[in-house]
C-alpha cells in the first residue's frame, strides 16, 4: 500500500465575521477577554485592536499547532497570554489567575482552514493523507481507529447523528466489508469507499457528512460544547457577552437552544399559576437572527458561507442584586 506524500502547510486563519465579533464583544476596552479557539489568531487580532493598556486577552486552543504559529503572530504579552486546552478548561485557566469573571468570550467551532488544508491532519476527503481528525494530537481515538474497530452499530449512529447522512447504513457495509480484507488507513481510501456507494453529485455531499460526522466523534465536539457553554455564560460579568460561531446545523442548535433556555429564565410548568422556581433570565440575545457573512466575504473565504454566529449578554442576578 502506497504512503501519500504529505506536503508542509503553513498555518493561515482567515478570520469570520472578525469585525463583527469584536463590535459585539469589546464593550469595555480595559476589561478581560477570552478567545477559546484562538486558531491562527485572527479574531484575537482583531480583538486585541480594540483593547486599551489595561485590557487582557487569554488565548486558548486544543491544537498545539496553533498554538505554536499564533506566538509568532501575536506573542505572550502582559496583554495577551496563550494557553493549551479546550474550553471546558477556561474555567481552570481563569481561577489559576485569579479571575472570577470576564467581559467576553469567543468561541469559533468547528475545524480550521489550516487542519483542512494540511494533509497530515487527516480532516479533508480532498487530500489524501492518514486517517486521523484529531483537533488535539495527544487525543488516543483517531478516525482510522474508529473506522477499522468500532462495531457496526456504533458506526451507523456516528454517521447518522453527527453527519445526518441517509445512506448510512450502505456506507457502513462497505466500510465492514473492506476492513475485514484490509486497514481503511487513509482519507482517500475512506473517500473512495464512500463514492462507491453513492455517485453522481451526491457524493461529495455525502463524503462531507462522513469526515464530519467521524471528525466530531474524535473530538468529542458537541459533548464538550453542550457541557462548557452553560459554565462559560456564568463567567461573565454583568453586561459581558459571549459569541458564537457555528458551521453547522448540530452545533448551531446546542448553541440556540442553551442560549433560548438560560434566556427564557423560569422552568415552572405552564399550568402552575405562579412562579415557584424562582430563576430569572440569565442572558439576553444581542443577535436575534444569527449574523452570517455577507456576500464579499464569501467571496474572499468561501469557508465562511455556513457561518453563523449568535451573540448574548448576561444579565445581572436579580436575586443577588449583582
Amino acid at each position: 500500500m502506497n504512503t501519500p506524500v504529505l506536503e508542509p502547510v503553513s498555518f493561515r486563519h482567515v478570520p469570520v465575521l472578525a469585525q463583527t465579533v469584536a463590535d459585539l464583544l469589546v464593550q469595555d476596552p480595559g476589561g478581560v477577554y477570552v478567545d477559546g479557539t484562538i486558531g491562527g489568531g485572527g479574531h484575537a487580532a482583531a480583538l486585541a485592536e480594540r483593547l486599551n493598556p489595561a485590557g487582557r486577552l487569554f488565548g486558548i486552543d486544543r491544537d498545539k499547532e496553533a498554538l505554536d504559529a499564533v506566538r509568532h503572530r501575536l506573542p505572550n504579552t502582559e496583554r495577551l497570554m496563550l494557553h493549551y486546552g479546550n474550553f471546558l478548561d477556561i474555567p481552570e485557566l481563569l481561577d489559576t489567575n485569579g479571575i472570577e469573571n470576564v467581559d467576553g468570550i469567543l468561541l469559533d467551532l468547528g475545524v480550521s482552514s489550516y487542519q483542512i488544508d494540511a494533509p497530515g491532519r487527516g480532516f479533508s476527503f480532498t487530500h489524501d493523507g492518514p486517517l486521523d481528525m484529531r483537533m488535539d494530537r495527544n487525543l488516543i481515538v483517531t478516525a482510522s481507529d474508529l473506522v477499522n474497530h468500532a462495531p457496526r452499530e456504533k458506526l451507523i449512529r456516528i454517521i447518522s447523528q453527527f453527519g445526518e447522512e441517509r445512506m448510512v447504513k450502505p456506507i457502513v457495509r462497505v466500510i465492514l466489508e473492506t476492513r475485514q480484507r484490509h486497514p481503511v488507513e487513509t482519507t482517500g481510501q475512506l473517500a473512495s469507499l464512500v463514492r462507491s456507494v453513492v455517485r453522481g453529485r451526491d457524493a461529495i455531499k455525502s463524503c462531507s457528512r462522513v469526515f464530519q460526522a467521524l471528525r466530531i466523534a474524535v473530538n468529542e465536539e458537541l459533548d464538550t460544547l453542550e457541557a462548557a457553554l452553560p459554565t462559560l455564560i456564568f463567567r461573565l460579568k454583568p453586561s459581558g457577552r459571549i459569541a458564537v460561531i457555528a458551521y453547522h446545523s448540530l452545533e448551531d442548535r446546542i448553541v440556540k437552544q442553551t442560549f433560548q433556555k438560560l434566556e427564557k429564565g423560569c422552568i415552572c410548568p405552564p399550568e402552575w399559576p405562579v412562579c415557584l422556581c424562582k430563576r430569572s433570565p440569565a442572558i439576553r440575545s444581542v443577535v436575534r437572527r444569527p449574523a452570517v457573512p455577507d456576500e464579499k466575504e464569501i467571496q474572499l473565504n468561501s469557508r465562511s458561507r455556513s457561518a453563523r454566529l449568535r451573540a448574548a449578554e448576561r444579565l445581572p442576578d436579580l436575586r443577588s442584586g449583582a
